[in-house]
């Protein structure tokens, strides 16, 4: 047989009738009348999706050199939820931002997430429209993994998942921007060769403290409830910028703190509070050194004292009587107490 290659996008007749299979009970038994075998058959019916992949939307996802094991982990965790997503090897630090629109060429995707990491301890995230933008800059904070979090819920994998946003985003013109960039990015393309026709699990973007914390849900048939699966984490909003990595500020977050600043104001506090300890306990050295003045009279001495009755005066007006001292006649001398000894 000659091998058949399809063309990309190109128009496929997809064959709509049933297919009819036939199976015999037993090999050894002669076959029976026209009717028995017509009982027998067991029709399939047609497939019930005949749309077309049109949205070719794709994701790539993958960092820079320097991160730690738990942004690996969240890596892998997004590019499960998200089946139209593309990975790639970690960039050099040393590169520029503008490299990473040639990766995305090169790999045929049009959406980026991009993992940036400084010091080894804070993570940045970018969202980019590669080539032309816009792109966000945020700030990750509190990850939690899949297998850190080992959450009840669970999905289908490649399942398309539902958008949830807060009433927030069509508030704000920023949040107006970054909710299309969440659901150009995040929401799996219809028809996607490696989705499943199925919604069982929900995304949600909500607002709080001016941050937006990402969640993902279970959806749970029986009563709609809904379970956490994982993972979570929370974005900091820095820049919006009008082109992909870079370009005229969108907007700037005034109330982002960048986290050598918050981690100095830490440093400042914790040497506040040695330095006031350390005053405290010289003000009791000075204390103790300090001569003591003597106190001449005491003010509350007389307090608690009680006044006592008061006796009548008695004025002696005749000499004592002497007093007669009786002599022991039967005590020896002291020569005779001498010899007794002796």
């Amino acid at each position: 047989m000659s091998t058949f290659k399809r063309k990309r996008g190109g128009q496929v007749a997809v064959k709509t009738e049933a297919k009819k299979f036939k199976f015999v009970a037993d090999e050894s038994e002669p076959p029976g009348e026209t009717g028995q075998e017509q009982k027998n058959e067991i029709t399939i019916p047609a497939p019930v999706s005949m749309g077309k992949w049109t949205n070719k939307e794709r994701v790539l996802i993958f960092s820079s050199r320097g991160i730690n094991f738990r942004t690996r982990h969240l890596m892998q965790d997004l590019r499960t939820i998200l089946p139209h997503s593309k990975a790639d090897t970690k960039m050099d630090r040393k590169d520029k931002l503008f490299v990473v629109n040639e990766v995305c060429e090169i790999k045929n995707c049009n959406k980026c997430l991009f993992f940036e990491a400084k010091k080894k301890q804070d993570l940045y995230m970018w969202i980019a429209n590669s080539p032309h933008g816009p792109s966000a800059k945020f700030l990750v904070q509190n990850i939690h993994t899949l297998a850190e979090l080992k959450m009840t819920g669970n999905c289908l994998k490649g399942s398309r998942p539902l958008l949830s946003f807060d009433p927030t985003f069509d508030s704000e013109p920023h949040y107006a921007l970054l909710k299309e960039l969440f659901i150009q990015t995040f929401s799996t393309p219809r028809y996607h060769p490696k989705s499943q026709p199925f919604v069982d699990h929900v995304i949600t973007f909500a607002i709080a403290d001016n941050r937006i914390w990402f969640r993902n849900y279970q959806i749970i048939e029986e009563d709609a409830s809904l379970v956490e699966i994982g993972p979570r984490f929370v974005l900091n909003l820095i820049k919006l910028f009008q082109g992909s990595f870079g370009g005229p500020t969108l907007f700037e977050n005034p109330n982002f703190l960048s986290p050598n600043v918050h981690r100095r104001e830490i440093r400042l506090a914790a040497a506040a509070r040695v330095r006031e300890k350390q005053m405290v306990k010289e003000m009791q050295k000075m204390k103790k050194t300090e001569a003591k003045q003597d106190v001449v009279k005491d003010v509350t001495a007389d307090v608690f004292i009680t006044p006592a009755e008061k006796k009548p005066i008695h004025i002696q007006t005749e000499p004592p009587e002497p007093k007669v001292v009786k002599k022991n006649k039967h005590k020896a001398f002291k020569r005779q107490r001498m010899q007794s000894r002796r």
